[in-house]
């Protein structure tokens, strides 16, 4: 049996990260098991390569397709009866995690959020710390400077507005009117304004984490073994040392001893193996007949994401995706909503210039409003069971802090109004209320009869006026109408409430902090507190989810940890 020195649980973003990085060093042997399936270079699955990510992001072979997950705010000691309902969750399940089948969205967040990281107890996590490691990731195909990068394994870059599409230009004419400053660079200085979206993505096709860190050079590497298609099962151990993992090899159960395990599973899944290993909350494990190894409170607690909702319109043909670029989201732009505690650029709206990979979702245009900087932090991940083949029980609870509620209220009427403007009634009409519901995602699914069914619909709504509108109101639109939530105060917080979903920024879960936080789950180099051999280096040690996608935040953080795993010997 070979002995590794580091087993990474998890092939994504991190993963990918700590893998090159820790297996650059010759004398490291390195494995990194990834439960989904490969992506090698000159096979890498077409819908993950695309440049819209539609298809990969719903294609059940990229997903946990039996994690399920609650979103809306409830009591925790609310009885099952009155729990909200589950929803599909669409988390990666493939090399490169969410970066093989993300939206590419390439942001990094504001300064503040990292200063709160460091305040929050996660020594030498500040602006000033992490930005060199930002830079570290990306390869900048558009600028240079003190916050850019030019050789990383992660390009990085923009539309501009001259290539943008019809939708996107009228955006930014009524963002203009309303007197939003123009930004060339959504990741310098960090300032309010609309821009184009950075995004990691070159010529026309995706570059996810394992196609930029595991590309064919670092996989000659013989000191490397990239395992997929390997479900860990259990973390084995002596005494408080974590010295390897069970894992299903292609069906077959196989063991893997190390120095070091690294969990790079997420936010939802590195605490619970966590908790299966009886690494957890002990009035928890005790539910479950776990036997306790180490009592840490944190472990699952606060698991945090960005809640949003939307006002999606009919896109005149005009102003729909060109031929320039496949990409739905080109541009969008942020601003304070001066809420009190709120730093400045604590919302940001994205353009989205198709709604799904049919006919239908070219026809729809959709403003979505993230409430960037939560203050929500209610959320869980608790174990259905001792049995790691059961998925977690995943409570966000999105708007348990009713200052996010009340900024995305604002926000939907200020994106309502936005719709008001000369050039968005050019380009939109038929503005309404818009929600990721179970129909959407049944309609969303890449399958022959969505694409018949969604094609003679689409020819429909180019139909007469009142055609589209008769079936936008009875076939699209779902409960609300945009006039009834601009009007009744409480029908728009239903709204909000029933329809507000994260947008797959799951974090928090296994927080770094100071030795004396009771709910600090890792220290500030991921290593987990009265455990010896055990890391989680993924999403879930963020302190706070910060002002961004997680996805670069992610490989900022495995970047930084592996220099100092490297540093320590």
């Amino acid at each position: 049996m070979t002995h590794y020195d580091f087993i990474i649980v998890g092939g994504g973003s991190a993963g990918s990260v700590l893998a090159n990085r820790l297996s650059a060093r010759s004398a490291n042997q390195v494995l990194i098991c990834e439960a989904g399936q490969d992506t090698p270079h000159g096979a890498v699955p077409e819908v993950i390569l695309d440049s819209y990510p539609g298809k990969a992001y719903l294609d059940p072979r990229f997903h946990w397709n039996d994690l399920k997950v609650t979103t809306e705010a409830f009591s925790h000691n609310a009885p099952d009866s009155e729990r909200p309902p589950l929803r599909k969750y669409e988390q990666a399940r493939v090399l490169g995690g969410g970066s093989s089948i993300n939206g590419q969205l390439a942001n990094r967040g504001a300064p503040t959020d990292y200063n709160e990281w460091e305040e929050r107890g996660a020594s030498g996590w500040n602006w000033d710390a992490v930005l060199p490691y930002f830079k570290k990731v990306e390869r900048d195909m558009d600028f240079d400077g003190p916050f850019h990068g030019k050789e990383g394994r992660i390009p990085v870059r923009r539309v501009f507005p001259d290539q943008w599409n019809g939708y996107s230009k009228a955006v930014a004419e009524a963002l203009e009117r309303k007197g939003y400053t123009y930004l060339r660079d959504q990741n310098g200085a960090f300032e309010e304004g609309y821009f184009p979206i950075t995004m990691s993505n070159a010529y026309e096709r995706r570059v996810s984490a394992a196609i930029g860190y595991l590309d064919p050079g670092t996989r000659l590497r013989d000191n490397l073994t990239i395992s997929t298609e390997t479900q860990v099962t259990e973390l084995l151990f002596d005494g408080l040392r974590c010295t390897g993992v069970k894992a299903l090899v292609a069906g077959k159960e196989q063991e893997f001893r190390g120095n070091q395990v690294i969990l790079s599973s997420g936010a939802i899944h590195s605490p619970a193996h966590l908790m299966r290993a009886g690494i957890g909350p002990a009035i928890q494990l005790g539910e479950h007949g776990i036997a306790v190894r180490h009592n840490l409170a944190g472990v699952g607690q606060r698991l945090m994401d960005h809640p949003a909702i939307a006002v999606a319109s009919f896109l005149h043909p005009h102003a729909r995706i060109n031929e320039y670029s496949r990409r739905h989201i080109l541009m969008g732009y942020r601003y304070s909503s001066k809420i009190g505690g709120a730093p400045a650029g604590d919302m940001f709206v994205v353009a989205c210039g198709k709604s799904s990979w049919h006919a239908v979702g070219e026809q729809i245009a959709t403003l979505m409003i993230f409430v960037n900087k939560t203050f929500s932090e209610a959320g869980h991940v608790k174990l259905a069971s001792a049995d790691w083949r059961d998925e977690p029980t995943v409570d966000f609870n999105l708007l348990s802090d009713t200052r996010d509620l009340d900024r995305l209220m604002e926000g939907f009427r200020q994106l309502a109004a936005l719709h008001l403007d000369p050039a968005l009634q050019t380009a939109v009409s038929n503005p309404f209320p818009a929600s990721y519901s179970d129909k959407v995602r049944q309609v969303g699914v890449v399958n022959t009869k969505n694409k018949v069914m969604t094609n003679l619909v689409a020819k429909l709504l180019d139909g007469p006026a009142a055609l589209r509108r008769l079936l936008i109101e009875k076939f699209i639109m779902e409960d609300f109408t945009l006039q009834q939530v601009l009007e009744d105060a409480d029908a728009l917080e239903a709204f909000v409430r029933k329809a507000a979903v994260g947008v797959w920024h799951a974090s928090c879960t296994c927080r770094m902090g100071r030795d004396d936080d009771p709910m600090a789950v890792t220290d500030n180099h991921g290593r987990v507190r009265g455990i010896e051999g055990l890391r989680v280096v993924d999403a879930s040690i963020f302190p706070v989810v910060p002002c961004a996608n997680t996805n670069f935040p992610t490989l900022m953080s495995a970047e930084k940890i592996s220099d100092a795993i490297l540093a320590a010997g």
